[in-house]
């Protein structure tokens, strides 16, 4: 593959980035106050919570399937976790102990979606439709108010700061981080990828694909709880609300930051790029003044470029991979022909 191919596929890989600093560039000549170091730090703080939405919805979209249930779980996972804490049990519980109760309770969402779309043969569409009902309910019927008078320690990695930064941000940092290596250098990575990819073919290689379906729904149930745990470190409290209309923008954020509907394709720093350019857009709307119900109608929008730049990018890496493997059935014409001649 010649160096004009690769530089091709590398842009196209890391478009999103490419995306980022455009539209930050843009905007740093645009907009007032944009590329200010308190800005920056605040659309950094201020896209944490969808990051995680983001990189729970991204996997579940390489592993081949839709996961429509982490709005609700990231709110029904702090609820019980708190409930417990505030009312159910008389003794209360330790604030690490009611951290581990929302991961746990996250957990839990995603191994039940993941059980029965991986052995019972549900579709994730309706199972996780299904779920994210359900769990909102539960919520509404739980938390008819909000919840108020939290332990300092539960709201701290959604509140709190480390070395003058909101601590929320070098931790999703070192998750992305975690996710990017695990993604990309193990050989859980690979299987996973391959799963996405080619199922039947990662079956019959010898890859569990029912087991590799569960970790993702485990693991994007655990991400959606993550995300709970900071927006109720942020807030203070705890509202049935919490999470509500963000799993459109999940499924924005994962395409935008290079997952496939398709599955079989994407990075965790692809993905955090994708909640950064959302954030950024958001910032700089709401920072020009524009009205909350345009922001919201734009938001829309970029679903839709999502779902088209996810076309246009499989369309270019065939028509690369085509232009490729004509190079190359060429130069094996014209090598064939040389040996002839001598």
């Amino acid at each position: 593959m010649n160096k004009r191919m690769k530089l091709q596929l590398f842009l196209l890989d890391n478009l999103i980035w490419v995306l980022v600093l455009l539209y930050f560039a843009i905007n740093a000549i645009f907009t007032p106050n944009f590329a200010t170091p308190t800005n920056v730090v605040n659309i950094l703080y201020h896209s944490t919570i969808l990051a995680l939405l983001v990189l729970a919805q991204g996997l579940i979209l390489i592993i081949g399937q839709m996961d429509l249930s982490i709005e609700s779980t990231m709110a029904f996972a702090p609820g019980i976790a708190l409930l417990l804490a505030t009312q159910w049990l008389p003794n209360g519980m330790n604030p690490y102990l009611c951290i581990l109760v929302t991961l746990l309770a996250g957990a839990g969402v995603g191994l039940f979606n993941g059980v029965l779309v991986a052995k019972v043969g549900v579709n994730p569409f309706l199972q996780t439709l299904s779920s994210n009902i359900m769990l909102r309910g539960i919520v509404l019927f739980l938390l008819p108010f909000s919840l108020f008078s939290i332990d300092p320690v539960y709201i701290f990695a959604g509140s709190g700061y480390v070395l003058g930064v909101q601590a929320a941000i070098p931790i999703v940092l070192i998750i992305f981080a975690v996710f990017e290596y695990v993604l990309k250098y193990t050989t859980f990575g690979r299987c996973f990828m391959a799963t996405g990819g080619n199922p039947k073919a990662s079956y019959i290689a010898g890859i569990n694909t029912g087991r590799m379906l569960m970790i993702a729904f485990v693991l994007s149930g655990l991400l959606a709880a993550m995300a709970g745990l900071l927006a109720t470190g942020r807030a203070g409290s705890i509202a049935n609300s919490m999470g509500q209309n963000m799993v459109m923008m999940s499924f924005a954020g994962a395409i935008l930051g290079g997952a496939s509907l398709s599955g079989g394709k994407g990075t965790a720093i692809g993905m955090l790029g994708g909640a950064l350019l959302l954030q950024m857009i958001s910032n700089s709307l709401t920072m020009l003044g524009v009205a909350i119900n345009l922001v919201y109608a734009v938001k829309g929008g970029l679903i839709f470029v999502a779902i088209l730049l996810d076309r246009y990018k499989t369309k270019m890496r065939n028509n690369i991979m085509q232009q490729e493997q004509k190079r190359a059935v060429l130069h094996d014409i014209d090598h064939s022909t040389s040996m002839n001649a001598t």
